[in-house]
């Protein structure tokens, strides 16, 4: 299979246009230099199939080392076809003396010159050499006489060689052209047409690591290992590519190179000293400039850097074993007053067990788990694993990466190390810590309420044992399981029995969301008024991500959106992609009813993408629950039903009541879109049924309003009597800022009409400034309900503030009905009869042109100079103005715009 060349336009036009002058008439010749693996041969043999699809004669020739000591062997090659002809009989003679006298390569080059213009006059020639460094020299000379000479010929002539042979061809005055690596548009180009099904992560990853290189844009796919790594094993390609690149330096900047390859961090003077140690002499940073020549490394922020990763896995994994224990040895103690670099490097220079290197690393693992940063504390234990020969500590040691892994939600990195370590038969905390990362692993099904007790009974083990950290972890994972399965409010008591014996303050992030999780009835209204009031330690990112759940559980979405926003940039700062899944998938739900709906996508698509990279499948479903009702939400029926029966229909929702729950939510909002009433009662009231698989004790309050609606359509208001007055009890004693609000739309739409005016304006009191979609749809009910009652005047007005609030958020379904409303008040819209130039701002025009035309988010952002989210925000924006679903209507609704305009 042919791929097209990436990001070569520029270099393809110059040759181009040398191939086109040489059909005219005026040859002239190119020398391509590049490094190995940036693509000269593959540009060599487009550049091939683009003459002779011109109609010109392509002679080709391939520079071999084997060959670069018999005279004219690459001429020979060149012209091999050409050599049958009756002309060519000087050039034989010139090339081959009798006498065994050197050749004369003047009469050579004059011979060659000669034949290539009686060949050319009846077919324009294109001589394609590849590699013209490894030519013998008496063939270098007859090509460089000939191409200095070819002005006047329908000859071209293109030669490619590599960066590092600069000699080659010096002086010459041939035009050169250089190749760099590829930008990151045509790089991803490149990936997209090789595995067009990559992970967007992995995709992420293998784009870093390749910084623009062809060729390892190909090789890497193949081998970039599944976890992100530290190291990237390169292909024999690979590894020949880069090894070109610093083969050929002095030994004092080779040394350089592999120091700085093995601890990248360092300074310049512990690279130097490094070096000396490893060459046995003095070496200076002059010794650097060769490599900063080579283009092997940069100077940025004062220190030295590679400015292509993958030289330094190529020069790392070049050096010999033996060298390279002894670099970190050396390493080791450069850096003594640096314990954590001390740690790894005495680590990586032993072979065997150690137990003092082991002990080192446990110790900077256990200072990286007190800095907040657990992802070292992994590689850190595991590898002081590998050090000890005791097969206790070293059980213990891997049950202790495994429950800091599954603490970061990699399941599957959990898994792998749990299954290094031996059966266990020894601490209490090392029982405790298999079963946390067992049940973090292989979860079960949710309701089994036996496991959640087994749970709090290690945790009191553990807490006893000392091991007070490990006993919240285990309180967290039970009381997550409790909420996820909807369980009674005495399940919930008895583990926050468990955890008030811990001994942890009332305002710690783990009381907090324990509590919230565990009696949200009971202690909610505590929990709501000490929220607000919390100073919490925002550097703390777990601490923040915990108080963020408790938050959303209470229904406080200000603040849990606010407290997530923090732990979605530091674990993404941090790199812990398992739990940044959980943060997006988490924030973008809440998102929705906070108005922030171009955001909400964004969240939810990279959550699912990051997911399924790093096989969260559950987070997976969730984001795609999430999905779903924002589907619903904006109007798009399909969508968002198609999406909801993907989730319910899914393996992992065992006893998950909580995205069972937003499913069905998803369901019930896309039949009251598309005017299915009565399906969408049916589906909405599972939601209050506690006996129902869509129940949730919390989520199913947020679905009110939609019951609401289903019931107020359908005349079946008095069928959820029973159901307000449970829901009002609830608000009464846990006033979920989510839960009343929801509350109080439902109480409005289904109070009778001769009390329906004073509800209406109770709930339309609330502070609903940053609540967009709830008083939205007040306004539409209001208003919908004073027009009805003949009140038309004073129907207007909330009637408008729907319509404005609907198309601010892009809700198409919610705003056409407010129009609808608007229209049956006896007020034309003011969208009737006006154009697209009109309606849309100048740039959600050339937006929505764009993407009429098929353009691509990330293309769009690239014309007009903008990012892709400010696209997708545009384009929400857009379809509501234009009375539309979705990018595939946009074509119709623009060329209606125009015909409507005149």
């Amino acid at each position: 299979m042919r791929f097209a060349i990436r990001g070569r336009d520029a270099e393809l036009a110059a040759i181009e246009d040398l191939l086109h002058r040489a059909r005219a008439g005026h040859g002239a010749a190119l020398l391509i230099r590049g490094h190995p693996g940036l693509g000269k041969s593959m540009l060599l043999g487009e550049t091939g199939r683009t003459a002779t699809t011109a109609g010109m004669t392509v002679l080709t020739a391939n520079g071999v080392a084997a060959e670069s000591a018999l005279p004219f062997a690459g001429l020979h090659q060149l012209l091999a076809p050409l050599l049958g002809r009756p002309d060519a009989g000087g050039l034989l003679a010139s090339m081959v003396r009798p006498d065994g006298a050197r050749p004369d390569r003047f009469a050579a080059g004059l011979a060659v010159l000669g034949l290539l213009r009686e060949a050319a006059a009846g077919t324009p020639l294109a001589l394609l050499v590849d590699d013209a460094h490894r030519l013998d020299p008496d063939s270098l000379d007859v090509l460089v006489f000939v191409a200095r000479r070819l002005t006047a010929e329908p000859i071209a002539l293109i030669l490619t060689a590599g960066v590092r042979h600069d000699q080659v061809l010096a002086g010459t005055g041939l035009s050169e052209l250089h190749l760099a690596e590829l930008d990151r548009d045509a790089a991803r180009a490149v990936l997209d047409d090789r595995v067009p099904a990559m992970a967007p992560d992995r995709r992420d990853r293998t784009l870093a690591a390749a910084a623009g290189h062809p060729l390892a844009l190909v090789e890497l796919p193949g081998c970039l290992p599944a976890v992100d790594s530290a190291e990237v094993p390169l292909s024999e390609r690979l590894r020949e590519a880069f090894a070109d690149r610093y083969a050929h330096l002095p030994e004092p900047t080779r040394a350089v190179l592999a120091a700085l390859a093995a601890d990248v961090d360092s300074p310049p003077d512990v690279v130097v000293a490094a070096a000396s140690a490893l060459t046995g002499a003095a070496v200076d940073l002059d010794s650097v400039q060769p490599a900063i020549d080579a283009g092997l490394l940069e100077i940025r922020s004062h220190r030295l850097r590679f400015r292509q990763p993958l030289v330094r896995h190529a020069v790392y994994h070049g050096l010999p074993v033996a060298e390279r224990l002894r670099l970190h040895a050396v390493l080791a103690d450069l850096v003594a007053d640096d314990p954590d670099r001390r740690a790894r490097h005495r680590a990586a220079a032993t072979l065997g067990p150690d137990e003092r290197a082991g002990q080192e690393l446990e110790a900077a693992a256990a200072r990286a788990l007190d800095r907040g940063t657990p992802v070292p504390a992994v590689t850190h234990l595991e590898r002081a694993a590998d050090l000890t020969l005791d097969a206790a500590r070293h059980t213990s040691l891997l049950l202790r990466a495994a429950e800091v892994a599954s603490q970061l939600h990699d399941r599957s990195e959990a898994a792998r190390l749990a299954a290094r370590a031996e059966p266990v038969r020894g601490t209490t905390a090392d029982r405790a810590r298999q079963a946390l990362v067992g049940d973090v692993v292989d979860p079960g099904d949710l309701r089994d309420e036996a496991r959640i007790d087994a749970l709090c009974e290690l945790a009191m083990d553990a807490h006893e044992a000392g091991e007070t950290d490990l006993a919240a972890a285990l309180c967290w994972q039970a009381v997550s399981r409790c909420w996820r399965a909807g369980l009674p409010a005495e399940v919930g008591a008895r583990i926050l029995a468990v955890h008030g014996k811990l001994g942890f303050a009332g305002d710690d992030p783990r009381s907090v969301v324990v509590a919230a999780y565990a009696q949200p009835d009971v202690l909610g209204g505590e929990l709501l008024r000490r929220l607000p009031a919390l100073v919490p330690d925002r550097s703390d990112i777990d601490g923040m991500h915990l108080l963020a759940a408790a938050a959303m559980v209470l229904g406080d979405l200000r603040t849990g959106v606010s407290f997530l926003g923090t732990a979605v940039a530091g674990y993404r700062a941090q790199g812990r992609t398992a739990l940044l899944v959980r943060a997006l998938s988490a924030t973008g739900f809440p998102r929705l009813w906070r108005g922030r709906w171009p955001m909400v996508r964004a969240d939810l698509d990279e959550a699912e993408a990051l997911a399924a990279r790093t096989g969260e499948v559950f987070w997976q479903v969730a984001a795609r629950a999430g999905q779903a009702m924002h589907e619903a939400m904006r109007g798009d029926s399909d969508a968002a039903v198609s999406l909801a029966d993907q989730v319910l229909s899914s393996a992992q929702l065992t006893g998950v009541r909580s995205v069972t729950a937003v499913a069905q939510h998803a369901r019930g909002v896309a039949a009251n879109a598309s005017g299915r009433y009565d399906e969408a009662f049916d589906l909405l009231v599972r939601m209050f049924d506690r006996t129902d698989t869509a129940h949730h004790p919390d989520l199913s309050g947020w679905a009110l309003p939609d019951l609401a609606d289903a019931a107020l359509r359908t005349g079946r208001g008095r069928e959820i009597d029973d159901i307000l007055t449970v829901a009002t009890a609830r608000a009464a004693r846990f006033p979920s800022p989510m839960l009343t609000r929801s509350l109080a739309y439902a109480v409005a739409v289904l109070t009778p009409d001769d009390a329906a005016d004073d509800a209406f304006r109770e709930a339309r009191a609330a502070d609903l400034a940053e609540w967009p979609v709830h008083r939205a749809r007040l306004d539409l009910a209001y208003g919908t309900w004073l027009r009805r009652r003949k009140r038309i005047l004073e129907s207007r007005a909330p009637l408008r503030a729907a319509r404005d609030g609907f198309d601010a958020l892009g809700a198409a379904a919610w705003a056409r009905r407010a129009r609808e409303e608007l229209r049956a008040a006896g007020e034309e819209d003011p969208a009737a009869g006006r154009g697209a130039a009109e309606l849309l701002t100048a740039q959600e025009l050339q937006t929505a042109m764009l993407a009429a035309a098929g353009l691509s988010n990330r293309e769009i952002a690239q014309r007009l100079q903008l990012s892709p989210r400010t696209v997708g925000s545009h384009l929400y924006r857009i379809y509501p103005k234009l009375q539309i679903r979705g990018r595939a209507q946009l074509r119709a609704a623009l060329n209606g715009q125009a015909r409507d305009d005149g």
